[in-house]
């Protein structure tokens, strides 16, 4: 009866100190090259201990947002000259789960790079193990309840970083690993149409027998389909 009622987890101050930087500069209100105050001013304003602000920053400035520098303070950087890809949470976060139209154009463009290549490369590259992967990945899918959104989002991520380690490039599966949080997000919106389920699933059994037949072109193939197909109705789910 009390499956449910695990404690409740609350931001830590850092992660709210975090969040509350963030917002100041993705809005703009700290500019670029701008000085922020000194962490004692910051601490004071915010309400909480200096090393809370300082560890703040530190992590902020792993993203590419800030520049901290010794005896000089931390300065406000251009982050798409100084950015990370783990910035891409960030920004998902400041407009509340939605993509900026320009970085969600940028990230279909890119996915439709990747994944082609990644699907031409798994058909070269492949392994049996992969394909014994793969098999289970497509067996849970015919078994799966398409309602379950969360469900299909799991395996369907699943799929691509299989395709990724298949391709036996090491970048491949850490870059789609880096960008999960981001991917998850609009995969769990596209599949809130349960129509489109069972056309992905299609899709996915259709790669793996290109890629079992080691056929690189069908599978780069079927995977432009399948992303385009993809992008029209992720595109109108987002305008809406």
């Amino acid at each position: 009866m009390l499956d449910g009622l695990e404690p409740v987890k609350a931001d830590s101050l850092k992660e709210i100190c975090i969040k509350r930087f963030e917002g100041l500069i993705l809005s703009g209100a700290f500019s670029v090259g701008e000085r922020l105050p000194p962490e004692r001013e910051l601490a004071k304003k915010l309400g909480v201990s200096r090393p809370v602000v300082h560890e703040a920053l530190v992590d902020i400035a792993a993203k590419g947002l800030v520049t901290m520098t010794p005896r000089k303070g931390t300065a406000v950087n251009d982050f798409r000259r100084e950015g990370s890809v783990v910035l891409l949470t960030s920004l998902l976060e400041y407009h509340n789960g939605k993509l900026d139209p320009k970085l969600l154009e940028g990230l279909l463009n890119m996915r439709l790079l990747v994944e082609i290549e990644n699907a031409r490369l798994a058909a070269k590259n492949r392994t049996e193990a992969h394909l014994e992967e793969f098999k289970n990945v497509l067996e849970q899918e015919a078994a799966a309840d398409h309602s379950d959104i969360e469900m299909i989002t799991r395996l369907d991520f699943e799929f691509h970083l299989i395709l990724a380690i298949a391709t036996d490039n090491l970048l491949y599966p850490l870059l789609l690993n880096s960008f999960k949080p981001v991917y998850t997000n609009l995969t769990d919106q596209f599949f809130r149409d349960v129509s489109v389920v069972s056309m992905v699933f299609e899709f996915h059994e259709q790669l793996v027998a290109a890629i079992s037949g080691c056929d690189a072109q069908r599978s780069a193939d079927i995977m432009h389909k399948m992303l385009s197909h993809g992008e029209d109705r992720l595109r109108k789910i987002i305008s809406r």
